[in-house]
């Protein structure tokens, strides 16, 4: 496995640790901002029509609710000159109505507008040839913040896209914007990033008292790995390197920026991908800003990206960055102490091959303790340990804690399989969400076919196994729901294989005693046959 060797350098007087009181007063990112950007998907491809669509979409698909604030137009939103005053525009073909009426759109919908802008001549578009023109914010830093004031923006994504200058010069020119945006009164998230175009100074540099947050890295792309060490787009892994070593620089009002998530761009990373992208994003305390498509995203995309206890790891008011405790070369394990006392820590495989993670309480920051309850932010099982903990992680994956002192109840876990059919009980489409069909498919230990058993419910990927409406009739279908106390989430293992429904006493049956990958489940009067037998396999 190829490291980035990262160590931090002294540049000129200015690489001095900053506490967490020297990070800009009054900033409005106490915690790391949520939110969505164009650029992952859209590139320059994009408009006032697709914009209000992401907006509706961040409402309608729950993400608003889960915690998410910010949509954030990327390059390519501004016209190719100013106005005859010198004041930005936007391009009129692509957003006629003027970035005013799009910020009263976003906010319309209860949530909050990002902008994107240079310090130099040139945006990144224009650097590239992308879009013609040269209005980046050189010499008008204070006019383009009192017009993104008046605009209603809420966030500004500054990106330097020049190989001019020495890190000096960036902090001065980034600095420079800073106190453009404090003098408007408005309160404006402020995000920077000194690496495009330029040798990166990202990482080596805190850049706490200049911004909110501050990317460490090159550019996100859809890759596990890339195999990039500069001047080049890099996969998941290479930012974990180059982000690891900074942790005692974040904290609230300032973050460590590794890039936009690339979880559901293009469909290119495969559901376990996307688990882990998202849970070591989070743990890191890494803002969380979207970057697919979030019109048109599959539903267990929506369930990565909304996972309530993952967003609340990221979230958590002491603002710690996990570190890297334990490095096995293919296998690590990250973990920090949560505000209240908790620990998160996230047992992360990069291989490509399964593998058995493991670590201590002790060696993730736990106090000692007769006892801990790990808590799996994904399957939603819980069990207790001494002080071990360890987990089968599958290939590019992670399993991730919450970690708590003392004993609690301890859960069963396991997978159902089929004795017709040989499979597994699954959810369809692999995603979680009240009224998916349970159905059957090749058993691999997914996190919808890990099964909780606890106080007579069967649990898969937080939700409940249900009969569909109460129903009590042969042919009523079997769903996942949000768990309630009613009993038709009330099951019962039998000792002859046979899964009943306490509300009907019907049985867990595989429609028509079918086979096939996707076969629905139902329930049906209890026959004993195979298609009603089910056996606990252990995940």
């Amino acid at each position: 496995m190829r490291r980035f060797g990262l160590s931090l350098v002294l540049v000129g007087a200015f690489l001095v640790p900053v506490s967490p009181a020297s990070a800009a007063p009054g900033s409005p990112a106490v915690r790391p901002p949520l939110g969505w950007n164009s650029w992952n998907t859209f590139g320059c491809d994009i408009s006032e029509a697709k914009i209000r669509a992401a907006a509706d979409a961040m409402v309608n698909s729950g993400m608003r609710a889960a915690g998410y604030q910010y949509v954030v137009v990327d390059d390519c939103w501004q016209a190719t000159t100013r106005d005859s005053a010198g004041n930005l525009r936007s391009d009129p073909a692509r957003f006629p109505s003027g970035m005013k009426a799009l910020g009263d759109y976003i906010h319309g919908k209860g949530l909050k507008f990002g902008i994107y802008q240079a310090p130099r001549e040139e945006t990144c578009a224009q650097y590239f040839n992308a879009i013609g023109g040269a209005t980046g914010a050189l010499g008008r830093e204070q006019q383009d913040a009192n017009t993104f004031a008046a605009w209603g923006v809420d966030f500004l994504k500054y990106d330097w896209c020049s190989p001019w200058g020495t890190l000096t010069d960036q902090i001065a020119g980034f600095t420079k914007m800073r106190d453009a945006l404090r003098a408007t009164g408005r309160p404006i998230v402020y995000s920077i990033n000194s690496n495009s175009v330029h040798s990166n100074t990202g990482p080596s540099y805190n850049w706490g008292p200049v911004a909110d947050m501050w990317r460490t890295t090159e550019d996100i792309t859809d890759k596990w790995t890339s195999g990039c060490r500069a001047d080049c787009f890099m996969g998941i892994t290479e930012i974990l390197d180059v982000q690891a070593p900074l942790h005692s620089w974040a904290g609230p009002q300032h973050w460590n920026d590794p890039d936009m998530l690339e979880v559901g761009v293009r469909g290119t990373f495969t559901p376990t991908e996307n688990r882990a992208h998202f849970s070591m994003w989070a743990i890191m305390a890494a803002p969380l800003i979207a970057g697919n498509d979030i019109t048109t995203m599959p539903a267990d995309v929506r369930t990565v990206l909304t996972n309530p206890d993952v967003i609340a790891i990221n979230q958590d008011s002491a603002g710690r960055q996990a570190q890297r405790v334990r490095d096995f070369g293919e296998t690590e394990v990250w973990a920090k102490t949560l505000s209240d006392g908790s620990g998160a820590v996230a047992l992360l495989n990069r291989s490509g091959s399964t593998a058995t993670v493991s670590t201590t309480a002790a060696e993730t920051g736990m106090p000692a303790s007769a006892g801990y309850q790990l808590f799996d932010v994904w399957t939603k099982a819980g069990r207790n340990t001494t002080g071990a903990i360890s987990a089968t992680v599958p290939p590019h994956g992670v399993v991730m804690y919450r970690v708590r002192t003392g004993s609690g109840t301890p859960t069963d876990t396991f997978s159902l399989r089929g004795a017709g059919s040989g499979r597994c009980l699954d959810v369809l489409g692999g995603a979680a969400v009240d009224g998916t069909q349970a159905v059957i498919w090749d058993c691999n230990g997914g996190t919808t076919q890990a099964v909780t058993a606890a106080s007579g419910q069967l649990r898969i990927g937080g939700k409940c196994l249900d009969a569909d409406n109460n129903g009590t009739a042969d042919g009523t279908k079997v769903i996942v729901w949000t768990c309630g106390s009613g009993t038709n989430q009330q099951w019962s293992l039998q000792a002859d294989g046979t899964v009943r429904g306490v509300q009907s006493g019907k049985c867990l049956d595989v429609n028509l005693a079918a086979t096939a990958n996707n076969s629905t489940l139902i329930l049906w009067s209890c026959t004993g046959a195979t298609n009603q037998q089910w056996s606990r396999v252990s995940v």
